[in-house]
């Protein structure tokens, strides 16, 4: 392999891994935001119960979330400098709103709601996770900015062989991130949804906390089910958005590779997916040209045409990304929605009116559901970023010209093992700080009370000197 495929796997892996914790940040700061705030306006211990139980995953998952995603800015330095090089007047913009605003906002606030239970006035303590909760998504706008510029670059011009920024609203109001922010958020509340639907029905399974966990699941149902139709919304403005800006992903994303109108959607295609050894597909027809264009009838062009207008515009070249990973990412990542949805629409039924399941599988299928959000979302994002492919700012700089030129195979290859390595240890101390605090479940009504009581004052303690 070349420097430039394993520069792409090390960064295909730390981002992948990296955006497993942040979904789940997001979505937990505005759930145990909410249930704070359902504690102070009405008196009842089950919801300081479960924002305390909830607040101490959400802090495990934000430690290692920070530490995986210094490391993933590291490498635009490390192995695509010549990348950084050329966009860093524009990229970089973003980005260091998203460290000096939004990051310092997140931190800061989150210490004072860690310290703070005794020492802050309830609503001022509640006011500090919004403002954490209001930081995530801050942080994550910007970052998507960044993203979206890279998908549809704009508010920019090349001067002396480097782009640069000349219109930063242009930038952060950016077509393709108008609706890739919406579609982010919402996937952000399906993960955390599905998080208290897991771990609530594994108490419930076990019978314990049945209190805590019961509110806890009504809630993570709840979002579950309003985010979950929210993706589906901001997903089809996607979609739509999509077409209009880099047909050659929707192309990929259904390996078609003759221009059809109307365009059929399958469901899943069994032989090479270049249409030459199809042994079975099942379709459902008109679909595609819906999703692509919002018309039953609509044109939806394909991979061949698309090629032959790329070769004349930027000239020779491979201009079609990995087709079967396109193709497959797309369907798992609707596959896992469209159960998620299932899950939680089901659930809300199962729980109406105040009823508990008495059936143990009902519980089994709701933890069984825990993985499906982080499938959606990786998948989801191996659509994106790998079906821009062979493009680093789709039209503008390609991924080839842009890895460091000077970086050789061995000097990639180990920072990829070691970072792999480490990432894989970091994994099991995240598992292994969540299943242990999981297992303890939520503390009593007696104990929060008593982490509730204000510090005393220690009589014995010096004055402070004025003289050092």
């Amino acid at each position: 392999m070349e420097a430039l495929d394993l520069a792409r796997w090390q960064f295909g892996i730390t981002t992948v891994y990296h955006f497993l914790f942040v979904p789940l940040t997001i979505g937990l700061a505005g759930v145990v935001a909410a249930m704070e705030a359902a504690w102070i306006r009405t008196g009842n211990d089950t919801w300081l119960r479960a924002t305390k139980f909830w607040g101490k995953l959400l802090l495990i998952n934000f430690a290692i979330g920070v530490v995986t995603g210094i490391v993933l800015e590291f490498q635009f330095g490390m192995n695509w400098s010549s990348y950084s090089r050329f966009v860093g007047d524009v990229f970089g913009a973003p980005l260091a709103m998203e460290a000096l605003l939004a990051f310092f906002m997140e931190s800061t606030f989150l210490g004072l709601w860690i310290f703070g239970w005794n020492r802050l006035p309830r609503w001022l303590h509640n006011a500090c996770m919004w403002a954490v909760a209001v930081g995530t998504l801050l942080s994550a706008y910007f970052i998507l900015a960044a993203n979206s510029w890279m998908q549809h670059p704009v508010g920019y011009e090349i001067e002396d062989g480097k782009g640069r920024l000349t219109d930063i609203w242009a930038v952060l109001t950016n077509s393709k991130q108008l609706v890739t922010f919406p579609h982010t958020i919402a996937g952000a509340f399906v993960t955390a949804g599905v998080f208290l639907i897991a771990i609530s029905c594994w108490h419930m399974l076990r019978k314990q906390h049945t209190d805590v966990m019961r509110s806890s699941l009504k809630v993570g149902l709840w979002v579950t089910a309003v985010a979950s139709i929210a993706v589906a919304v901001s997903g089809d403005l996607q979609a739509k958005v999509v077409t209009d800006q880099q047909p050659m992903k929707m192309a990929a994303a259904e390996a078609l590779y003759e221009t059809e109108r109307p365009a059929s959607f399958s469901l899943f295609t069994i032989g090479t997916l270049d249409g030459d050894e199809e042994l079975l597909s099942i379709r459902v027809p008109r679909v595609l040209s819906y999703l692509a264009t919002g018309d039953f009838d609509g044109e939806v062009q394909g991979i061949d045409d698309l090629q032959a207008q790329y070769e004349a515009e930027y000239g020779e070249g491979d201009y079609s990304p990995n087709i079967p990973v396109v193709y497959w990412s797309f369907r798992l990542m609707m596959g896992a929605g469209i159960a998620i949805l299932a899950v939680s629409v089901v659930g809300l039924w199962l729980t109406r009116r105040g009823r508990t399941p008495h059936r143990r599988w009902v519980w089994w299928i709701g933890l069984a559901a825990l993985p499906l959000p982080f499938i959606a979302n990786s998948t989801g994002w191996l659509m994106a970023e790998m079906g821009r492919q062979p493009w680093t700012v789709f039209g503008v700089l390609r991924t080839s010209d842009s890895v460091s030129p000077t970086v050789g195979v061995g000097t990639v290859a180990t920072s990829l093992i070691t970072l792999t390595v480490l990432y894989g240890a970091l994994a099991v101390v995240e598992v292994w700080l969540l299943l242990k605090y999981i297992k303890i479940g939520p503390p009593t009504s007696e104990e929060v009370r008593a982490e509730l009581e204000p510090p005393a004052a220690d009589e014995d303690r010096p004055e402070p000197s004025l003289v050092y």
